[in-house]
């Protein structure tokens, strides 16, 4: 392009560039409306679910003969980082956890090898076993969800309703799935009391044995005729729970009708599938999930029309509820970024009107809209859509772009008041600086390489700043070359002869100070250094912290009771919880999942296993100022109220999910000895102020009640332990023996005892087991009991039993300064472990760890970039060094700023510091292009540097003001704010470096090349 005067071609073709500039605005005008609305930007979740069961196994040999066996197919996987499983009495569930470098071709890939292996594998499973099962829907998001309450309504009734709502809903563009939540399956239960039946001489086998032969459905054959074909259909098929109790058998000669013995009734299944509540009130959910590129606004509108039309249907007494509503929350992101976007143009505008006058602030002012007009169909083009990150992003570039137009409109303000034309001045800006200011653009995104190629979850959640800065800085070049000469031209006029403006008390202020910052040059190089040395020793004082919380209102309030409570002690605590929430006035709203965690109704959240013991509510304040009193309020509950409870009160995560602030992962090959070390541990993390809540993933054994069969007496009797094992199986949690086909749903019938004989040991002992001849025998006559403990589920990570201590922080308290504090005391209790025994950092900080390892593990990449860069522009090793020396001294405003302002040194922050080194970087490359510039006309290098510095200062000073600045509107905000913070420091005292350290090192540099090469001839002679 040097060979090529864009801006001179641009001049010569107006009406072709104001055509270009008119097609710009129209398409980014259609563009941004177009572009794809969400409150994240995508990542893939890279965690699969292998799921399989084996009724009747303890938990011991559910890990031994399942869980082990699917690890050990699993360890294969490609991609993979780690598997982490969970085994509870006949239940394996393995989540299978792909490395951040994965990507999303990988990913896919790679669950079709986990299915294949599993597949192939599947017949050295135990004999019995159901599944493997697989999961890698993980990620779904159900952005918008409402809760069906009903009054006068049963269960059936309801969700009756609630199926056609989701019929409906099913049909409205950029749906792609809806899933019910808290919908309890009918069941028809067949009660009989077992003594009852054993002196009535029935069978019980032969009793369930009818009733699935009368409800099979069997071909009965066609009939064909000379002119029609006609099926046989044989009744006897049951259509309700009458057609049951209607049934007659034989028994010892007589005919019995099945409600004389036993009592069938239609309910709801025993135990009750994971419940879900809507603001203290029994309910079922539709979750309604987007397709990938939706438009979450357009979404929430076309659900919101629907749901009138839907409602206005319903019959009094059923009530839809709004749960979550994503669209509401993405509006009112994208409302208020919009309006920082505003903010940030009016500031850089004024900044230009101010210290350019009222014709170059207008060119500036139309560059700025110009140039995002052409970013957004760029943005359309690679499917970035507007959210949380593309729109900090757009505000971060925006103070970035507009240093390209004002160093062209500075260059031919310069040319004209030398005297020249409009055409030859407006191109003289590309002859001078073109090439300086695409190098530096090409620096400035070197800085962000590690945010767009860092190889984890965290990189990939924020890529689409990488991508909108690139995009955003390369178009603002072109504009500035192309588009700003030709509005130059137009609107620039000459300034009158013998009214040139007199240097200002600022600018005169400068040059005396840099004169004498070069006298003292030695004395100027020592301070900056040391202030450099300062804040390196300085930057430990500044707290570490992964990503912030939300800002939304919602909190998430997990309850964990001990791992053998029943889903019925869950409701319980969750209906006490509801009745505190309704009485307190900071509360908008809430949801509650009974025995599972809540769906991914946004993004990043930490999902939970459906468990019986665990109860998780989603409670939306009024507010984030309410939703900070009602935390405290909620934790000081629920540590007085429930405590049996393990309760965790929390405000919604950015970026990857990570639950539990501070955790300890204690592993080893013998469960007994991992439970006493993460005792250990755990009274370590406890004896920190700063920690609470400390707690274990799974610890407690629980009672179980073993059936000693004497298996000689059995063998007698003419029984086994399969056939004692289904008696009561049968008998106490009940047997499935057939299915009623009731519109769309399939009732199962179950047969079971009656209550009174499901609930008492005694009764148990009682129990008549028929014998094959027909009579009966009390189950204790050939089995003892006795009571065990077992644990009720493991933990394993790598195939080892893994137990992990978790715990929150007290107060404002970030995790990272908690664990830094404990790691003495961790480090000191590791190294008295056994070898095969280990301690490990998770939760928060590991995966800060991870992140930012996988950033700078691309640092190299960036450095080699920007070296290159330089170096084809500079070509001069000397002139590299110099730039490169400039670079770090931000490090001394980044940690001035954060220090002052409190503000975390977080993964987002750490990118804007890389990022930064590209913005100095940028302006110092442009600064020594002036000073060999001034050199060339025959000035001394401190001349030069004097003469240079001077003429770059007002167009440098202006970018980093326009800069520092446009930030100040995202600075307040919780996710940005660090970063903002650091680039706004960084750059304001790594500007003023540029200004006076770097001059002064170049003349140091050449003056004193000057005095080696002017005595080499001396010495020589």
């Amino acid at each position: 392009m040097s060979g090529i005067n864009l801006s001179d071609w641009a001049l010569k073709r107006r009406s072709l560039v104001v055509y270009m500039m008119i097609i710009a605005v129209v398409a980014g005008a259609l563009s941004y409306f177009r572009l794809g609305r969400n409150e994240d930007p995508a990542f893939i979740i890279k965690t699969m679910v292998v799921q399989a069961a084996w009724p009747g196994a303890s938990v011991e040999e559910t890990m031994k003969q399942v869980t082990e066996r699917l690890e050990r197919s699993l360890q294969e996987t490609p991609h993979l980082d780690f598997l982490r499983s969970f085994t509870r009495a006949g239940i394996s569930t393995v989540f299978v956890n792909l490395k951040g470098s994965a990507s999303a071709r990988d990913v896919a890939d790679t669950w079709y090898h986990v299915r294949k292996s599993i597949g192939d594998m599947r017949h050295t499973l135990p004999a019995g076993v159901i599944g493997p099962g697989f999961n890698d829907e993980f990620g779904d998001t159900f952005g918008i969800i409402y809760g069906f309450t009903s009054d006068g309504f049963g269960q059936r009734e309801l969700r009756d309703r609630v199926e056609d709502v989701r019929s409906k809903l099913l049909l409205v563009p950029d749906v792609s799935k809806i899933e019910l939540l808290g919908e309890q399956d009918e069941v028809i239960f067949v009660e009989f009391s077992t003594k009852e039946l054993a002196a009535l001489g029935v069978d019980r086998t032969a009793l369930i044995a009818a009733l699935q032969s009368q409800n099979i459905v069997r071909p009965a054959g066609t009939l064909q005729t000379g002119s029609e074909t006609i099926s046989l259909r044989v009744s006897g098929s049951f259509q309700s729970e009458q057609d049951i109790a209607n049934i007659n058998f034989s028994a010892g000669g007589r005919m019995l009708r099945l409600s004389d013995i036993a009592r069938v009734r239609r309910g709801y299944v025993d135990p009750p599938q994971p419940m879900f509540r809507v603001n203290g009130h029994p309910a079922i959910g539709l979750a309604i999930a987007m397709r990938d590129g939706g438009d979450i606004l357009a979404l929430g509108a076309n659900i919101r029309k629907a749901m009138a039309e839907i409602t206005a249907e319903l019959p009094i007494g059923i009530e839809p509820n709004l749960v979550a509503d994503q669209p509401v929350v993405v509006e009112h992101a994208i409302r208020e970024f919009m309006v920082s976007l505003m903010q940030a143009i009016a500031i850089i505008m004024v900044v230009s009107f101010i210290s350019l006058g009222v014709r170059p602030g207008l060119i500036i002012a139309l560059a700025i809209p110009l140039t995002l007009a052409i970013v957004f169909p760029i943005m359309g083009l690679f499917s970035i859509d507007m959210q949380r990150i593309s729109l900090g992003a757009l505000i971060i570039a925006l103070a970035l772009m507009v240093d390209d137009a004002m160093t062209t409109i500075d260059a031919t303000l310069t040319k004209l008041a030398q005297g020249a034309g409009k055409v030859e001045a407006a191109a003289f800006a590309y002859r001078t600086h073109a090439m300086a200011m695409l190098a530096g653009t090409l620096v400035t995104i070197a800085g962000f390489i590690p945010v767009g190629f860092a190889k984890s979850s965290a990189g990939e959640y924020t890529f689409s700043l990488f991508a909108v800065v690139t995009i955003a800085l390369l178009v603002s070049w072109f504009v500035a070359v192309i588009f700003t000469p030709l509005m130059g031209a137009a609107i620039l006029v000459p300034p009158k002869q013998g009214n040139s403006a007199k240097p200002g008390t600022v600018f005169l202020t400068y040059r005396r100070f840099l004169t004498f910052a070069m006298r003292a040059k030695w004395l100027t190089i020592a301070i900056s250094v040391a202030l450099l040395v300062a804040s390196v020793f300085a930057m430990p004082l500044i707290p570490r912290q992964f990503f912030p919380s939300s800002d939304r209102p919602e909190l998430l309030v997990d309850i964990r009771l001990p791992q053998n409570a029943s889903i019925y002690a869950s409701e319980a605590v969750a209906k006490r919880l509801d009745a505190a929430l309704s009485a307190d006035s900071d509360v908008a709203r809430w949801s509650t999942y009974v025995g599972r965690g809540a769906i991914r109704f946004y993004l990043p959240l930490n999902v939970q296993l459906p468990n019986d013991f665990f109860t998780q509510s989603v409670v939306t304040a009024k507010d984030v100022a309410a939703r900070e009193r009602l935390h405290s309020k909620l934790e000081k509950l629920l540590a007085e109220e429930f405590p049996k409870a393990i309760a965790f009160v929390s405000p919604l995560e950015l970026g990857p999910p990570v639950g539990w602030p501070v955790q300890y992962r204690v592993s080893g090959p013998d469960v007994e000895r991992v439970r006493e070390i993460a005792l250990k541990v755990g009274q370590i993390v406890s004896s920190s102020p700063n920690t609470k809540q400390v707690n274990f993933d799974w610890m407690e054994p629980d009672r179980q009640v073993r059936v000693r069969v004497d298996q000689n007496e059995a063998r007698l009797l003419g029984l086994s332990s399969q056939a004692i094992a289904t008696v009561l199986n049968a008998v106490l949690t009940g047997l499935p023996i057939t299915q009623v086909r009731d519109d769309i749903y399939l009732v199962n019938v179950v047969a079971r005892a009656t209550d009174e004989q499901r609930v008492s040991l005694d009764s148990l002992r009682n129990l008549p087991v028929t014998l094959p001849g027909g009579q009966t025998v009390p189950l204790s006559q050939f089995a003892s009991f006795e009571y065990d403990q077992e644990f009720p589920l493991i933990w394993r990570r790598d195939r080892v039993p893994t137990l992990t201590v978790q715990a929150a922080v007290v107060g404002d308290n970030l995790p990272e300064s908690v664990v830094t504090a404990l790691s003495p005391a961790i480090d000191k209790f590791r190294r008295t472990l056994p070898p095969s025994y280990s301690v490990v950092v998770g939760g928060t900080v590991e995966e800060s760890q991870k992140s930012q390892a996988s950033v700078l593990a691309v640092v190299p990449m960036m450095l080699l970039v920007m070296f290159t860069v330089l170096m084809m522009h500079l070509q001069s090793f000397s002139r590299l060094f110099m730039v490169l020396s400039v670079a770090p001294f931000g490090l001394i405003g980044v940690v001035a700023a954060l220090l002052l302002s409190g503000r975390p040194l977080g993964f987002v922050a750490i990118l804007g510091v890389l990022a930064l080194l590209g913005m100095i970087s940028k302006n110092a490359v442009i600064l020594i292009g002036q000073i060999d510039a001034e050199r060339a006309l025959g000035k001394t290098p401190q001349e030069a540097a004097v003469d240079a510095s001077s003429s770059r200062f007002r167009p440098i000073m202006l970018t980093a003001v326009s800069t520092v600045l446009g930030m100040i509107p995202i600075a307040p905000t919780v996710f940005w704010g660090p970063m903002a913070v650091a680039i706004m420091g960084g750059l304001l005292i790594a500007t003023v470096l540029t200004l006076v350290f770097l001059p002064t090192l170049y003349v140091v540099w050449f003056e004193e090349k000057g005095r080696v090469e002017s005595s080499a001839p001396s010495a020589s002679a």
